[in-house]
């Protein structure tokens, strides 16, 4: 959708947007948040004020009628009333975009459960926090919106423990490193991110080395923001990208079938209704050992 703003009005995007569009007010912020609304082909600030002649674009990212369930086997580590712990594997997108409506987990949640939240709207029932669609691990879903609210409270806290295992080219001498570096969207590629002081968002990643091979190292990265791309972008940053990732990587790709090296192990957090804390912990997947065993044995 494009929109050429007529007259200087003193008006905010997002309420200049809101009088303009269907949108709401907060599903017109998320958007703008997230990259999906330009201003001049930049990103802008729901605040920015909107001129006359601008030209507004709008990404329509989730305008999608219906979301079919589909019968996609889950691994299922933790489910009751309340919520569900899944073990996402390597490949599998998170939720429908466009050009990609049916095998995601969304398709998947849909079949398995009876009712998810919906604060994230009708295209991510239940989706509390996403990992791309190449990183394999665990993901947290919400089967109701007090849930989902309190999950993301957490979140937004930094109270939510999330550790990552990462294999990343080079040996890293620290044993341990904090990058803090803000992330934002590639000016130049509006589907990468990367380390910049424009229209940029904290970002922190904690990371302690595990192993040192002689052409890698294995890593643990804990979250404490959960900036999009984060951990693949800060690797790149610091001249250590993620073994075979296609996009922050080295273009030699050990396997071509096979996303980054990268595998959200572990999950903690307070149960909402319990008020329980619960920890997990699941392995990598063989393909993720295989690629690991080749740079251990590499001489």
């Amino acid at each position: 959708m494009e929109i050429k703003v007529l007259e200087n009005n003193n008006l905010r995007l997002d309420k200049y947007l809101m009088n303009n569009t269907e949108y709401t007010r907060s599903k017109i912020q998320k958007m703008i948040e997230e990259g999906y609304i330009l201003v001049n082909d930049k990103e802008v600030k729901a605040s920015y004020i909107v001129h006359e002649n601008d030209m507004i674009v709008i990404d329509d990212y989730d305008e999608i009628s219906d979301i079919v369930p589909e019968d996609i086997p889950l691994d299922i580590v933790y489910e009751d009333d309340y919520l569900l712990v899944i073990n996402k594997p390597s490949g599998m997108v998170v939720h429908p975009a466009p050009g990609n409506y049916g095998g995601t987990l969304v398709n998947a949640l849909m079949y398995h459960c009876n009712h998810l939240s919906g604060v994230n709207g009708a295209i991510r029932p239940g989706i509390v926090h996403r990992i791309d669609a190449d990183t394999s691990g665990l993901l947290l879903v919400a089967k109701d919106d007090n849930t989902h609210n309190d999950l993301a409270r957490q979140i937004s806290e930094k109270s939510v423990t999330r550790k990552y295992l990462c294999l990343v080219h080079g040996v890293i001498n620290e044993d341990t490193a904090t990058i803090d570096a803000p992330i934002g969207r590639d000016a130049h590629d509006r589907k990468k991110m990367c380390v910049t002081a424009d229209n940029s968002k904290e970002a922190i990643t904690h990371i302690r080395v595990l192993e040192r091979y002689r052409k890698a190292t294995l890593i643990e990265c804990v979250l404490e923001t959960g900036r999009t791309h984060q951990i693949r972008v800060h690797m790149n940053y610091i001249k250590h990208p993620v073994v075979n990732d296609p996009v922050y990587g080295y273009s030699k790709m050990d396997d071509s079938l096979f996303g980054q090296m990268l595998h959200a192990k572990e999950i903690g957090f307070v149960h909402p209704i319990t008020k329980e804390f619960m920890d997990f912990k699941v392995d990598p997947p063989k393909k993720f050992i295989e690629i690991l065993d080749k740079y251990k044995n590499m001489e």
